[in-house]
């Protein structure tokens, strides 16, 4: 597109007078560091959580009934409102078809996000299968600092099948 002669001299009369100034200053382009986490670090902080879950250490908790913990020194009505749903999970972990390992794996990822996320409820599925996962995961759980209590999941966050877990983040 060309512009015709009458536009020319039109910016020309507007701009009559004007004088150019000098620009003499120069600004380096700020860089972006991407602050991410290496994959190093990434591996230590799983090994980190992952040495809290001892496959031999038995807790006094009581498998007939519903599956419940309370870390010392916290207020017993924080089982009743696990039991109840009155904390909503923020994130949800399903170990169906897992073995023990790949299941303490996740779990030691799912505690390090929380910590990471802020995230102070978890629902942790450990479906019915052969019940390993289901009588295991409590047992790895109690032995977490991070893990202020834990309650079988009321019907709307997964029953019999899942654990609430409430952290200290």
């Amino acid at each position: 597109m060309m512009l015709e002669q009458d536009d020319i001299d039109l910016f020309r009369e507007a701009t009559k007078g004007i004088k150019a100034f000098k620009q003499d200053t120069f600004l380096i382009p700020r860089q972006k560091t991407n602050k991410q986490k290496s994959p190093l670090r990434d591996i230590r902080e799983k090994e980190d959580t992952l040495f809290y879950f001892s496959d031999e250490y038995e807790p006094l908790l009581n498998e007939e009934s519903a599956v419940k913990y309370l870390r010392e020194g916290e207020d017993s009505h924080l089982l009743k409102q696990l039991r109840r749903g009155d904390f909503s999970p923020e994130l949800f972990l399903d170990l169906h078809g897992l073995t023990r390992e790949q299941a303490k794996l996740e779990l030691a990822s799912l505690i390090q996000a929380c910590e990471n996320e802020h995230v102070y409820c978890v629902s942790v599925m450990t479906g019915y299968g052969s019940y390993i996962l289901k009588r295991q995961i409590p047992r790895w759980l109690v032995q977490h600092p991070k893990v202020r209590a834990l309650h079988q999941a009321p019907k709307e966050w997964g029953g019999d099948a899942a654990i609430l877990v409430l952290l200290d983040v």
